[in-house]
């Protein structure tokens, strides 16, 4: 079948609908000009435009994304791909506003997102997809130093990833911000509010983004002489944040303040204190990461270090855009402003 050749569907009961026929005895011209204006040409005169431009609008076409596929070889469509466990991804509100910038940038384009859970077997299934020919490209995000079927991803697609490649040597596109400057800057916090003993919940270790607020909160430390606490990886989940508190709270020395690398965490965290009777920050000051909602919705109001996740979600998406569109000029690496967002906790 030829690739502007577009198959419909009839179910009984409801009106066809419109083809390219009608659309074209409607304008009054052939259907090789009507399929010239809906894919974009700018070879057909403006009246006889504006004519087929009417007549779709009056029928209510919608141009077939597959034939349209076919013969533009692209497919219109990028995936978002999370290595993540599900529950994970749908229980951050860190990922929500990521997703929400990239629709926000998708809608002016022609571009629809599928969203890839690439846990279980990430280098069959999900590969076999991506390099199929389904998406035209790819954005990444919250990947682990374990995930190697990124390299072949970045081998076979056009990649933007959110936040630095944990893959050694992965030469690709990338929006983050400085999680060394925020570890740094959440720390300093604590510091000049007094704190002496500062801990950390840390997220995984086998992420760049937790390696590097681990590395900013050492660095803070380090430069103002204050003891280190102990350091605890809470996994980047409310629950995890919760056992690492604990078990902060069960070491042999105590501590007075705790940067806590993700607000979901800080908000698991929270209610352990106060259930144990401390009082937040006269006790024992805390500093979250994201500010997100999580932040706002404890009981004690998060003091936190804010990244832009909504316009990194944009900037991803309009990354990749102009990549597929062949633009030269598109930075490897953008880097979005940070900031201290002080409330009741520190």
């Amino acid at each position: 079948m030829p690739a502007d050749k577009e198959p419909r569907m009839s179910v009984p009961g409801r009106t066809p609908p419109p083809t390219l026929e009608l659309v074209a005895a409607r304008a009054g011209v052939s259907r090789a000009t009507v399929s010239r204006v809906v894919n974009g040409s700018t070879s057909v005169s403006p009246p006889i435009a504006e004519a087929v431009r009417k007549a779709v609008q009056e029928l209510g076409y919608v141009p077939n994304r597959a034939a349209r596929s076919l013969a533009s070889q692209q497919s219109q469509a990028i995936a978002l791909v999370a290595p993540e466990d599900v529950n994970r991804f749908f229980g951050d509100l860190f990922f929500a506003e990521i997703v929400a910038g990239i629709d926000a940038r998708l809608e002016d384009s022609d571009y629809v997102l599928n969203l890839m859970i690439a846990n279980h077997d990430p280098s069959g299934k999900t590969m076999r997809y991506l390099g199929g020919g389904a998406v035209d490209g790819a954005i990444v995000v919250s990947h682990h130093t374990s995930d190697r079927f990124l390299r072949r991803l970045t081998e076979s697609l056009p990649v933007v990833y959110g936040g630095r490649s944990a893959i050694a040597g992965s030469d690709t596109y990338v929006v983050d911000v400085d999680n060394v400057a925020g570890g740094a800057i959440a720390t300093q916090r604590l510091i000049d509010r007094g704190c002496r003993r500062i801990a950390t919940i840390a997220g995984p270790l086998t992420m760049q983004s937790s390696l590097d607020r681990l590395a900013g909160w050492r660095r803070a430390l380090d430069a103002a002489g204050v003891a280190a606490g102990p350091v605890v990886d809470g996994d980047f989940t409310m629950f995890g944040g919760a056992n690492a508190m604990r078990e902060i709270l069960d070491w042999r020395e105590p501590v007075d303040g705790v940067f806590i690398a993700s607000d979901l965490m800080a908000s698991g965290a929270i209610p352990v204190l106060l259930d144990r009777g401390l009082r937040i920050p006269e006790d024992l000051a805390i500093v979250g990461f994201d500010d997100s909602a999580a932040a706002v919705s404890t009981a004690v109001g998060l003091t936190t270090v804010r990244q832009p996740s909504r316009q990194m979600g944009w900037h991803m998406a309009d990354t990749l855009i102009e990549v597929l569109r062949g633009n030269e000029g598109v930075p490897r690496e953008l880097i979005m402003p940070l900031e201290l967002v002080v409330r009741e906790s520190a």
